[in-house]
């Protein structure tokens, strides 16, 4: 196991800072996801940590090791691609031992080390199979496989699971957990799927526009975001802007069209002061349903609902805006239309940023 340090990167094309200044740490042994919208940075980060790209300024470290300009085969780590970059007239086997046979390692050792990356991924006795007779998500695990038969201390992931439908999906990110921890490596994965990240990540970076906007573990990231940006990108939130008539004990009363809300200030490097604006995220699953008492009461009347089993989603009408309500298990389903809907919300699950 290694850390991986990016100190101060840059990284420009042409006119575009795709990195601007990065910094970030990533321990020993941990799955460390890096995500956001298209163009943030994200692989271009993980494309500098795997020596595919140069960085223009700043320093990239495995360990004690500076590998900022070393050649991708001399830093010990592997890549699996989006795409999986399988050669099709090759045997499952053969893609698999290339990598050894580059670095030119015995045929015995190599017969050998297929056989336990091919159980690593749980496909023992694929080795002769043509490529174009592997699903998908054998073929995923093959990627992975190739990756792992070269024995790197970090395993870079970009985007491995955007080829997959939903349910294969679900399955291999309990894989490519295992096998991470299992073999005991260091794992950055790229992604732009909110809920990949929350249900395999250790830690995660949240990117925007070549800067890292927040770092925490999956709860942090959720239930302490320290941006609107961060907030609206990590699952679905509520947002709504109100002016901050005063704090106390890092809970701040903010004045909104709908009332007084009272929440927690999350970000540490700021204390607002009254006539500031400011705005709050309420998570859908945070509101509740015709509580008669509680903190932070809202008005509002049904516009619509979805029903998904074992939840229900509402929009509600309100004079802050269109509310998204979560109701988990619902004894009762409430219709469209319906008027005198009260909710409320714990000024614990309310997050006041800054504007």
């Amino acid at each position: 196991m290694e850390s991986i340090r990016a100190e101060s990167v840059v990284k420009t094309f042409g006119t575009i800072r795709a990195l601007d200044g990065i910094s970030v740490l990533i321990e020993p042994g941990e799955l460390f996801f890096l995500l956001g919208a298209s163009g943030c940075g994200k692989t271009t980060l993980l494309r500098c940590i795997a020596g595919l790209e140069t960085p223009d300024s700043g320093t990239i470290h495995f360990g004690t090791r500076d590998v900022t300009r070393m050649p991708p085969h001399q830093r010990e780590a592997a890549m699996v691609f989006q795409s999986y970059a399988l050669w099709p007239h090759l045997t499952v086997g053969q893609n698999i031992a290339f990598g050894l046979e580059e670095r030119r390692v015995p045929k015995a050792e190599i017969a050998r080390r297929v056989r336990e990356a091919l159980e690593m991924v749980q496909l023992p006795g694929y080795g002769e199979r043509s490529i174009d007779q592997m699903s998908g998500g054998q073929q995923q695990r093959v990627a992975l496989a190739r990756a792992l038969v070269v024995k790197p201390k970090c395993l870079l992931l970009d985007e491995p699971l955007s080829n997959l439908d939903a349910q294969l999906r679900v399955e291999m990110r309990r894989e490519i957990r295992r096998i991470v921890k299992d073999n005991g490596l260091t794992g950055i994965y790229v992604t732009h799927d909110q809920e990949e990240a929350l249900a395999m990540a250790d830690r995660m970076a949240v990117l925007t526009r070549g800067t890292i906007g927040q770092v925490g573990t999956p709860e942090e990231i959720y239930r302490d975001p320290r941006s609107a940006y961060v907030a609206n990108f990590i699952g679905e939130t509520n947002l709504m802007s109100g002016e901050v008539l005063k704090t106390r004990e890092r809970f701040a009363w903010v004045q909104t069209a709908a009332g007084t809300l009272t929440g927690r200030i999350t970000d540490p490097a700021w204390t607002p002061v009254a006539g500031e604006n400011a705005r709050l995220s309420i998570r859908p699953e945070a509101w509740l349903l015709h509580q008669d008492t509680g903190d932070n009461p809202l008005a509002g009347k049904i516009v619509d609902r979805t029903y998904l089993g074992q939840r229900i989603q509402y929009w509600i009408e309100t004079a802050a805006g269109r509310q998204q309500v979560v109701e988990m298990n619902p004894h009762s389903i409430h219709q469209p239309g319906e008027q005198s809907i009260l909710l409320h919300a714990r000024r614990e699950d309310v997050v006041v940023l800054k504007r």
